[in-house]
């Protein structure tokens, strides 16, 4: 993970800094095409690319970085797309888990972990559990995940409860389904970044990100470096977030 440091710029107020930021990393593919390259090359060159962005979280005190690595719709993609994709989950983990561990991060997987081949299953499981009681940057990555999945998931193991007499259905409220979902534990999203200039959230987070103000850079992702997330940042903090309510 050798990359610059970026001191947070004077701009930016680090008291009012988003707990949580979350990442739809859009534009490998694109910008693949324009560097006239293959799109394997492009996820590889976005894999590079994150390594100064988490780096970065960390160094500034973000608390969680939730990253949407693979959806359960980029099974559609071509099966050479898919094996590079997950051949670059092995090759992320196995050079940057150790200075992850060092810099006391903690490595969350969301999704579905039981639909990957064993080899990513097992690299994401000894992750999870190597960096389980580290206390820094909460690294969030999203593997063979769908929103919409995740809400019937929870759904279902609230219903489980229910049925084995566990749960009232008077007690299932706002707190007892984000129990059950992946993030649980970890605070709602603030930031949304999607790259590439795309304005969608292509079932990510559908839930945890009801209040978070979301930003659409135009940079394709390989090309999202430290000062344009800064620049993220900045934008946050110039809005007001009113969580329904008025200005006074």
């Amino acid at each position: 993970m050798s990359a610059i440091r970026y001191p947070l710029p004077e701009s930016i107020d680090p008291q009012r800094l988003p707990q949580h930021i979350a990442v739809i990393m859009d534009g490998n593919g694109r910008w693949a095409k324009k560097n006239k390259l293959k799109v394997a090359l492009g996820h590889r060159a976005g894999t590079e690319n994150l390594r100064e962005i988490i780096r970065n979280c960390s160094d500034i005190g973000v608390k969680a970085l939730t990253l949407y690595a693979f959806s359960t719709e980029n099974w559609n993609r071509s099966k050479t797309e898919v094996d590079a994709l997950m051949q670059l989950i092995l090759d992320f983990f196995h050079s940057e888990i150790d200075e992850l561990d060092e810099k006391n991060v903690r490595i969350l997987i969301l999704g579905d972990k039981d639909g990957l081949p064993e080899p990513q299953r097992q690299a994401l499981a000894q992750a999870e559990h190597r960096t389980a009681d580290n206390t820094g940057l909460s690294l969030n990555i999203a593997v063979n995940y769908g929103g919409r999945a995740e809400l019937v998931r929870a759904a279902q193991l609230l219903a489980q409860e229910v049925r084995d007499g566990r749960r009232t259905v008077e007690s299932i409220d706002e707190q007892a389904l984000a129990d059950k979902l992946y993030t649980c534990g970890l605070p709602e999203v603030d930031l949304l970044i999607r790259t590439s200039g795309e304005m969608r959230l292509s079932n990510f987070l559908l839930y945890q990100c009801s209040y978070a103000e979301f930003v659409f850079p135009p940079e394709l992702w390989p090309d999202f470096h430290v000062p344009q997330l800064h620049a993220c940042i900045k934008e946050f903090q110039r809005r007001s977030r009113r969580y329904g309510a008025r200005d006074e």
